[in-house]
């Protein structure tokens, strides 16, 4: 399974590594926020700019699909994760509780859904509409997912007129300024697809070190007890294996075919870190815990990674089976 953990994730930890050694605080860490909302104002102006409106309307004709990839995401993963919230603050640190109540409002990840889902031979199509549809509708529809479980869990309340003022500053406006300039920006975007990629990952490490600088510089780690990082792990674990279970149960009650079902299996038990992180550091600046916060989201993503994988090499063995069997039966 190592071959599974990619070099970025190995990066996340040494960023994580740097930033306990040597946090910042004060003037700089001032500094270093206002830096990450500049790049994470220039993550969605290019994100904007890249996705193309074609791609989103071929898959968007097989609605039943989409509604379940949204139903997944937006209403049956919420509901899943909100007893999780219960344990907090009494078995897990409050922010903690906060961070998986976060996780259960997030969108769906869009690259990693895509590409596991082309692995496992299915409706990519779809899969690239549901993905992109999940993350538009989800820069508005978090906060309020998030403040729905926040006041049902028990937590303290989002602002969410604050919140939807800073996501439409941050996100939708340069979302919505790379749409609409995407006709004169679509080639030298596709020419530099990587350095974009490279542009990403370099914003989430950005938010991380950040994210865990302040954490330490506060003092919270102080009050976080090393078994609550281990059941962080664990209860990732698990949720992301009830998603799973559901997504399949979902798909064969509502009898798609092979190829929807692993659409609506990696579209919909799947969360974004990479648009997580920057909403994350939006909705929760200047908050001592937010270290804990992104937590969740952090391990979820490598574990969604790691299993994702596995689950796709079968789906495609499946699948070549089915296609040797047809080829069979054909001659």
């Amino acid at each position: 399974m190592l071959k599974y953990i990619d070099r970025f994730t190995l990066l996340l930890l040494a960023v994580i590594v740097v930033a306990v050694v040597a946090p910042i605080d004060g003037t700089p860490a001032a500094v270093v926020q206002w830096i990450n909302e500049i790049a994470i104002a220039g993550l969605f102006f290019s994100h904007g700019a890249a996705l193309s409106p074609e791609s989103v309307r071929r898959g968007a004709g097989q609605w039943r699909l989409q509604v379940a990839i949204l139903a997944m995401t937006f209403i049956v993963f919420p509901c899943v994760v909100l007893p999780v919230s219960w344990l907090a603050p009494v078995l897990l640190p409050a922010a903690l509780g906060t961070g998986f109540l976060y996780l259960g409002a997030l969108p769906s990840a869009v690259t990693s859904s895509i590409a596991f889902t082309a692995i496992a031979r299915g409706n990519v199509p779809a899969a690239i509409c549901g993905a992109a549809a999940s993350n538009v509708f989800g820069m508005m529809a978090t906060p309020f997912v998030f403040m729905l479980l926040a006041q049902s869990g028990g937590h303290a309340g989002l602002d969410v007129g604050h919140a939807l003022i800073q996501i439409v500053i941050q996100l939708l406006l340069p979302f919505a300024l790379g749409q609409a300039l995407r006709p004169w920006l679509a080639g030298f975007m596709d020419r530099h697809e990587k350095a974009a990629a490279r542009y990403d990952r370099g914003v989430i490490l950005l938010i991380v070190y950040t994210a865990f600088s302040q954490f330490v510089a506060s003092g919270y780690w102080r009050d976080t007890p090393a078994w609550a990082l281990v059941a962080a792990v664990v209860i990732c674990s698990v949720l992301l294996a009830v998603m799973i279970s559901l997504a399949v149960g979902i798909a064969r009650a509502l009898r798609f075919s092979r190829a929807d079902e692993a659409a609506l299996l990696f579209c919909g038990s799947k969360k974004s870190l990479a648009s997580g992180l920057p909403m994350a550091n939006v909705l929760f600046a200047h908050q001592p815990g937010l270290g804990l916060i992104i937590l969740p989201i952090m391990i979820y993503n490598q574990t969604q990674i790691i299993v994702g994988a596995l689950i796709a090499r079968r789906y495609e063995r499946k699948a070549v089976a089915e296609a040797e069997r047809a080829g069979g039966v054909a001659s």
